[in-house]
Formats: C-alpha cells, sequence, structure tokens
C-alpha cells in the first residue's frame, strides 16, 4: 500500500485537501496518505520546509511526499518531482527544494505536466502525478529533465570566535521558540565554554537544560529540542507569549572562560 504524506498551506477548514485527496485515490484507491501538516503560514516555503524535513525520514522508503505551499508563487510556474534516499517528492519549483536539501540537492529533477485549462490545473497535476509513481513506474519517464533549479537562502546564524548571533525560525504549539542554531554549531563556537543566551531585554540563560522539566513549573530554559535545533521554553508555559518573541527575532549567545 504506497504511503503518500500532504505538506501544505491549504488549512484544515477548505475542500482543497480532500479535493487533492479524492483525486489521488481515483488514481491509486489503495493509497495510504498521511498528513503531516495542513496548516502551514500561508506561502510561507521558509516554514514549510523546516517541518517537512524534521519529518520525512520518519516514514519507510518509497513514500511518495507531496508538499503543497505557495503554489501560485509566479506568472511561469512550474512543479516539479524528483527522488533522495529511496524517496519521492513532489513540489512546486519555488525554491522549497532547496530548503529542504540544503546544500545536498538531488541529482535530478523532472517537470511534470500542467495544463492551464483545467478547472483546477494543481490537483490534476498532483494526482497525476503521485498516481504515476504510486503505481512503481520509473521516476525518469514522469517528465522532461529540468534544469535551473530555483533556489532560496535562507538566514544563517553569524558567528565569531566567542559569539554566535541567530534567530528564531519558528513558533511551535507550545509557545517554545525555536532558532537556527544547531547542537553542532553551538558545540563547534564553544567548544565547552560557558555561555549566556540573550534575547530581548531579559536576564540571560546561563545554563543549558536536557529537559523541559529540569527546571521547576514557570522557569524559563534553554535546549537542543528533537530536531537538533536551539529552544526557548518555559517548562510548562508559554515562553513566546511571556517574553514578547516572535519569528526572525535575534538572540544571542555569548561564550566565555
Amino acid at each position: 500500500m504506497p504511503i503518500v504524506t500532504l505538506t501544505t498551506d491549504f488549512g484544515w477548514r477548505d475542500y482543497y485537501p480532500p479535493m487533492i485527496k479524492g483525486a489521488m485515490l481515483c488514481e491509486h484507491p489503495q493509497l495510504n496518505i498521511v498528513d503531516i501538516t495542513h496548516s502551514v503560514k500561508n506561502y510561507d516555503i521558509v516554514q514549510a520546509a523546516f517541518l517537512f524535513k524534521n519529518a520525512w525520514r520518519s516514514f519507510p522508503a518509497g513514500t511518495i511526499h507531496l508538499i503543497s505551499v505557495n503554489d501560485y508563487y509566479a506568472p511561469r510556474k512550474r512543479f516539479l518531482a524528483t527522488t533522495r534516499e529511496e524517496h519521492f517528492f513532489i513540489a512546486p519549483d519555488n525554491g522549497i527544494f532547496s530548503l529542504i536539501f540544503d546544500d545536498e540537492m538531488p541529482p535530478h529533477f523532472y517537470e511534470l505536466d500542467y495544463d492551464e485549462d483545467s478547472r483546477f490545473p494543481l490537483r490534476d497535476t498532483y494526482a497525476r502525478a503521485v498516481g504515476y509513481l504510486a503505481h512503481g513506474r520509473p521516476l525518469i519517464e514522469i517528465g522532461l529533465p529540468a534544469q535551473n533549479i530555483e533556489r532560496r537562502i535562507t538566514l544563517q546564524p553569524v558567528i565569531g570566535h566567542s559569539q554566535i548571533r541567530g534567530s528564531v525560525i519558528y513558533v511551535d504549539n507550545y509557545d517554545n521558540a525555536i532558532t537556527n542554531v544547531t547542537r553542532e554549531l553551538f558545540d563547534q563556537v564553544g567548544g565547552g565554554r560557558s555561555f549566556k543566551l540573550y534575547f530581548k531585554r531579559h536576564t540571560p540563560i546561563k545554563r543549558l537544560s536536557t529537559n523541559y522539566h529540569d527546571l521547576p513549573v514557570g522557569e524559563l530554559l534553554c535546549l537542543f529540542n528533537s530536531a537538533g535545533n536551539l529552544e526557548i521554553a518555559v517548562n510548562m508555559g508559554r515562553a513566546c507569549t511571556l517574553f514578547g518573541l516572535k519569528e526572525e527575532e535575534t538572540i544571542q549567545i555569548d561564550f566565555h572562560s
């Protein structure tokens, strides 16, 4: 039973997700369709890439991943399919592939047929491509080879000998602030030294926690989450609301002996 995941900015209220699901099931009635999320902020491919790239490797080989965010990004749009690590990926060519795969883009992309005259061309394009792959047909025959794939650059941390300046990239459902500082970068720059984490005008955090309950309920903390990103949180609380943190907010880590 082929697995298909969906990551979109369609929301949960409208008919777009069930319309596309129904069209895909018409192409292959035995599909196992899994919603990763339909709650991506409208047109926000950076948020979509962050959520998706921390989820897709949990699925088995052969899974088909459909990412439908900011599909109508330009007058001349195109939709692509590719493969990596025995998974298949379908998405618009709006830069999201470069955000998902960073510097390890797959070597081959194929452009999908897109019928502008269709009543809802997006539904037909995605359903046809998913059905094609679900029936085990070769990716190389899904469309013409595509070149010059759109690339996007995200805001990266600025590092010095004893400092990292990063930013909040996502606010999760628990109101935790997830930053673009990874464990690897933290260890590389910090080298085991003590640190102070500054944000807004709040008293700096000086301790790295392992779990949320390392500190009493209501206390502010920072830790590395399951995705390997530094996170600012409050045990059993709402850090972003309490401290006015938002996406793209700057944070600073100073290391000292």
